[in-house]
This record gives C-alpha cells, structure tokens and sequence, in this order.
C-alpha cells in the first residue's frame, strides 16, 4: 500500500512542480512513449539476458512482495515458535520414535493442523522437518552442533534465494541512468540528422532527447532503488522467522527449560514485532 502511495506522491510532486514552473508537459508526454520503449525493453532485454528463468519467476514474486509488504505477521512468528516448541516437547517427553509421524508427514499432524498457515507453507514445514528427521533417523543421538549447523546452512540457501530479486532490481537501478543515456544519444542523433531543420524544431528534438535521460534517473532513483530497498526490508522481517525456528530446535537440544526456550526465539525478533513473553507462554498452555 504504501509503495503506491509513494509512486502516486512522486509522479504529482515531479510532474506538477514542473509545471507550476511554467513548464509544458506536453513535449515530455509525447515523447515518453517512446522513450520508456527503448529504456524500459533495454532493461528487459537486459534482465533476461542476465537471469536464469527461475530468478525471472523470483523477480516477478519480488515485485509483488514490494507492493503486498511481508508475508509473515506478528501471529506468524509466535505460532512458528509455539509449533516448534511443541514438536521438542515431544521429542524431549515421548522420544524420536513418537515425533516421527509428526516430521514425515506433517501434512497429517495433528500438531501441524494447529497452524494451517503454517502447514501450508513448504519453506517453513522444510526448515522444522528436516533438521528434526535428522534427530529421529539418528534415535536423537545426534551433536547440537552439527544439527545448529545444517540449520544455518538451510537459512543461508532460503536467504540467498529471497535477496536475488532484490540483487536484480539494484541492478536495473544502477543501469537506468546509463540506459537513458542511450535513449538521449539516439534521439540526438536523429536531431543531427534534421539540422537543416528550422530553430524550432531542432529544439523540440533535442528537448524529446532529453526526456530519455530524465526517464533514466527517475526511474533509477525514484523508483528501482526505492523498490530494492524496501523488498530487503521485507525479506528482512520475513526471515526472522526461520532464525525463531533454529533457537527453539537448539536451545531445546542444549536442554534449556521452555521459559528460556521461548525468550531465546523471541528475542530475535526485530522490537516492532516482538511478542511478549506471556504471550508465548499463554500459546503454549492453549490460552
């Protein structure tokens, strides 16, 4: 929401402080067209040419994420560490074998259903699952050490994969003002190709020309750079839930009590989104 109001908020302030200047807006609209034509399809050439089609599918989910803000709320993060806190619990009170069924198939588990968001989520049913079946298929002798590292590798392969799009989009930032450039240069050279043509006319090409570059430092720094910003703020909210994840599973292994479990995962959170240690605690009794 706030992406559009910003969008909205830059186009009037730009184009109506231009004109409140004396400036017509004519000229700059009609050659927008084509001049958006050869930045933007450069742009799209470009990225194309620089990714695979899966980091294409990444981009387009990134831009949408620009727009749509996190994917996880508050609710999501308590109930993430309410659910992995519980799976522990099982394996601490009834061992590996009584987890098993929850791990392998938590799309029939009784635990999982108490989360269907959650459920529904492959990502974070992986980053619970799969250091757990670690822990039954090795009866849970295996060194905390060595799960908290398969966990960090884990987070590390999920978060590299959510900062592609925005790696992509501070790309095409630093590329626009060039890409205006050449967009600016042709239109000068079709100018130079009419110099025989009256005062008049030579100025309104080579003002046409100009918009080119315009448009290239708009779009660079009003909006792909804004837009890669504000997609790593949110990859950055959204991937505090998997760190919430790996201290329950560690803290819970090293043998901490739950009280000290659950402020582990909590204290990770960033201080807007934090949830109180009572709510926690009210998650785990059913309250």
């Amino acid at each position: 929401m706030y992406a559009g109001i910003g969008i909205v908020v830059l186009l009037v302030m730009v184009f109506g402080g231009f004109t409140l200047a004396g400036g017509a807006l004519g000229p700059v609209l009609k050659a927008m067209p084509l001049e958006l034509m050869m930045i933007g399809g450069a742009a799209i050439g470009a990225t194309v040419i620089g990714n695979s089609l899966h980091e294409l599918k990444l981009l387009g989910g990134g831009l949408g994420k620009v727009f749509k803000g996190p994917k996880y709320t508050d609710q999501d993060h308590i109930d993430a560490i309410a659910l992995t806190s519980k799976l522990m619990k099982v394996l601490r009170s009834d061992g590996a074998v009584a987890l098993e069924s929850h791990v392998t198939e938590p799309e029939n588990s009784a635990i999982f259903s108490e989360y269907p968001r959650l459920q529904k989520d492959p990502v974070v049913v992986n980053m619970i699952c799969d250091p757990l079946t670690l822990m039954v298929v090795s009866s849970g002798t295996l060194d905390t050490h060595a799960v908290e590292d398969v966990i960090d590798n884990a987070i590390k392969s999920q978060l590299h994969e959510m900062d592609e799009p925005a790696h992509a989009i501070q790309t095409l930032a630093d590329a626009f003002p060039a890409l205006g450039i050449v967009a600016a240069v042709l239109g000068i050279i079709k100018t130079m190709g009419a110099i025989d043509q009256p005062p008049a006319v030579l100025g309104k090409m080579i003002g046409g020309a100009l918009v080119g570059t315009f448009l290239g430092v708009l779009l660079a720094y009003g909006f792909a750079g804004p837009m890669a910003g504000r997609l790593k703020q949110v990859n950055a909210h959204d991937q505090q839930i998997y760190h919430s994840i790996k201290q329950v599973i560690v803290a819970s292994l090293h043998g901490y009590p739950q009280p000290l479990v659950l402020e582990a995962a909590r204290s990770g959170l960033p201080p807007a989104h934090r949830p109180k240690l009572t709510e926690l605690l009210d998650q785990m009794r059913g309250k």
